[in-house]
């Protein structure tokens, strides 16, 4: 069964190209033209897709809400923004809102099926763990099936990059892990991405895992390298 792509994006020409090369490729993609028409469709139990790729300015909501309510409806379909906002500034708010990647418009097409095929193979590499894919420290338990982190009473949904780049610095615990390296070896981007994204994604982490959040105990910096983790300090 081919794999399902919706494709969120109010210019027409370009959404057609877009479904187009997609099919070509053998996916079977979708086309809506509003955040709203995304948000019914991939909030309709009746449908599937495997993964997003959203245009960020569109008519009503913009693409960065549909990504935060998706979240907040515990929804955790891969997202690729793709957009003609790519300030850095952008960059950080899509990751912020929980995407999964980003690109700025216009990009080669070899480019943007290289990247929804990585977001593919890491989303199903996560669904194919053994079951029970936990992680227990300091009171609190990863579950990287389900990816919810429980502290206490409390369960916190994560999303898939959060958890990719959180089992990344647990599997090298202890070693100072550059925000470059994270980034080649979590997301498969290269250079021409901000490393800021890692550091916002760090804050989050915190926020979730520190009790202290601005006095972090697990998730440490290293000052001009990137970040160490620390299960029992």
């Amino acid at each position: 069964m081919p794999q399902r792509v919706l494709i969120v994006e109010d210019e027409q020409h370009l959404a057609e190209g877009l479904r187009f090369n997609l099919q070509e490729e053998g996916f079977d993609a979708e086309v809506v033209d509003t955040g709203e028409d995304a948000l019914a469709r991939l909030l309709d139990p009746a449908s599937h897709f495997d993964l997003v790729v959203l245009d960020v300015m569109l008519p009503g909501i913009s693409g960065f809400t549909v990504v935060s309510q998706l979240r907040e409806r515990r929804q955790f379909v891969p997202v690729l923004i793709l957009t003609a906002r790519g300030r850095p500034e952008d960059v950080l708010e899509g990751f912020g809102a929980g995407a999964d990647d980003y690109l700025p418009k216009p990009t080669e097409l070899a480019i943007l099926l290289a990247r929804i095929d990585s977001l593919l193979r890491r989303s199903s590499w996560a669904k194919q763990q053994p079951q029970h894919d936990r992680y227990t420290f300091a009171g609190r338990t990863i579950d990287f099936d389900t990816l919810e982190l429980t502290v206490g009473d409390r369960t916190m949904q994560l999303t898939l990059m959060e958890a990719n780049l959180l089992r990344f610095l647990i599997k090298h615990e202890g070693k100072a892990i550059s925000r470059k390296t994270m980034l080649d070896r979590v997301w498969d981007l290269r250079e021409d991405t901000d490393t800021r994204a890692i550091d916002n994604y760090i804050v989050r982490l915190r926020r979730y895992n520190e009790k202290e959040p601005s006095r972090p105990k697990h998730l440490l910096t290293v000052r001009g390298v990137g970040y160490r983790f620390v299960a029992n300090p």
